[in-house]
């Protein structure tokens, strides 16, 4: 069973997602808070596996109560402002729900967050090639490396790179003319300081990109495709544009 809690400040919001979740099989709901501060009290108590949490609360918001801890469980956002998307998924949640929503979605999302959960618990969970010792995997000399993906340990080549996302625990690594990325229970601290900086950059707190793949950047976005952009953070930009200046052909 999935530990969870539901988080919201108006009482029929908060009653209907507490009923949503207890006619969830895989979920246990320990218990429905009223405000962010007492999830907070309950967070350093006890272990949760996941949140659902409204954003547009009073004194402390959703967005701002995820933020501030140190050790989130999985979020699922719930509130009826849809320009709260974005910033939802700047950090890390699994899913975003735009009030008022059904059980249905509730679901799918409470699914969405379980296939997480299942992954990380399994990441954890010693196997066989736990005995090779790639947790901090190293660059060979032909411009590859080895990653541990479930059960698997897959060589990359590093140039097939085109961007890696952090998600909480573990990374999700695109490659070019592949359509699905290799998750693994990585650092990416460390694999930015392993990467090669004259092709990679970090340009945001959850991206680290190939510099080499970037079709066009416009409005602070990195665009690989029709379908894959990549925002860049506040505090990466300086750097991502004295990377871009600096090989950029400027009119005299």
């Amino acid at each position: 069973m999935i530990k969870c809690i539901a988080v919201d400040d108006e009482p029929l919001a908060l009653t209907q997602v507490s009923s949503y979740i207890s006619r969830v099989p895989f979920l246990e709901l320990i218990k429905s808070c009223s405000d962010a501060f007492e999830a907070m009290q309950l967070l350093s108590e006890q272990k949760i596996d996941l949140m659902f949490i409204d954003i547009n609360m009073p004194d402390l918001n959703g967005l701002d109560f995820v933020r501030s801890l140190p050790e989130s469980p999985l979020i699922v956002f719930t509130t009826a402002y849809s320009e709260y998307a974005i910033d939802g998924y700047k950090v890390d949640a699994v899913d975003y729900l735009l009030k008022p929503f059904s059980f249905q979605d509730l679901f799918r999302a409470a699914e969405k967050a379980r296939h997480r959960y299942e992954y990380l618990k399994q990441a954890q969970t010693p196997t066989l090639t736990d005995n090779i010792e790639i947790n901090t995997p190293q660059i060979e000399t032909d411009g590859s490396l080895f990653v541990k993906s479930d059960y698997r340990i897959v060589r990359i080549t590093i140039n097939d790179i085109k961007y890696i996302e952090g998600m909480s625990e573990y990374v999700r690594i695109f490659l070019a003319n592949e359509t699905k990325p290799i998750i693994s229970l990585l650092s990416m601290k460390k694999l930015e300081e392993m990467l090669p900086a004259s092709h990679f950059l970090r340009v945001h707190r959850s991206y680290i990109v190939n510099m080499q793949k970037i079709v066009e950047v416009s409005r602070l976005r990195i665009i690989f495709d029709k379908n894959t952009y990549i925002p860049i953070g506040d505090n990466y930009k300086d750097k991502f544009n004295e990377y871009i200046n600096g090989r950029s052909i400027t009119p005299k």
